[in-house]
């Protein structure tokens, strides 16, 4: 199938190419299409970045793993559940987690959205995540000594720390931070 130059999708439009194969003989398990140079330029390669969903999607990756982690480290102590039932019981703690961290997913993908626009943003940005995780290392050891004990700092601040790196390795995957970070430089 040969597209024209007038069936060209604008640049910020995403469509496939459709190609029906034959369906009798041995050509039906072969699909011919045929593609222009310009067909190639002209489609983008990649999804138009959307905060919303890219940031419910990094939040419930996180909140999945830290919650599993959470589980682990109270399964592996012999007390299952003891770090969800300290901090309000398995359900409702569950709910308020993903709440936060989609809420969290959608923030930082925001703001690294708004990064593309205005590159010095993104130091905001890395301030903001410095004073979160001092501030939870603060809230990690009033936990540790009102409810938990010391299994709070590896169940939760450990928790804390891997989700962190995680939505760091997700993120640099889909976004180039480290020009938004030279760009922003360069800006100041």
């Amino acid at each position: 199938m040969r597209r024209t130059d007038a069936s060209l999708p604008a640049p910020n439009q995403i469509t496939s190419i459709p190609c029906e194969p034959p369906t009798t003989g041995l050509s039906s398990y072969i699909c011919e299409a045929t593609v222009s140079i310009s067909d190639i330029m002209s489609c983008p390669t990649a999804r138009k970045h959307d905060s919303w969903r890219e940031g419910v999607r990094l939040g419930l990756i996180v909140a999945t793993t830290t919650w599993l982690w959470i589980a682990l480290v109270d399964a592996l102590a012999g007390r299952p559940f003891h770090t969800f039932n300290g901090l309000g019981g398995v359900g409702p703690f569950t709910v308020v987690h993903y709440l936060l961290c989609v809420a969290y997913g959608v923030v930082i993908l925001s703001v690294i959205h708004a990064a593309e626009r205005a590159p010095s943003v993104i130091f905001g940005l890395m301030f903001g995540i410095i004073l979160f995780e001092c501030a939870f290392a603060m809230v990690t050891n009033l936990i540790a000594v009102a409810t938990l004990g010391n299994i709070a700092w590896v169940s939760i601040f450990g928790a804390n720390v891997l989700a962190a790196a995680l939505a760091f390795a997700l993120l640099a995957r889909t976004h180039p931070l480290a020009t938004y970070l030279r760009r922003g430089e360069e800006e100041r």
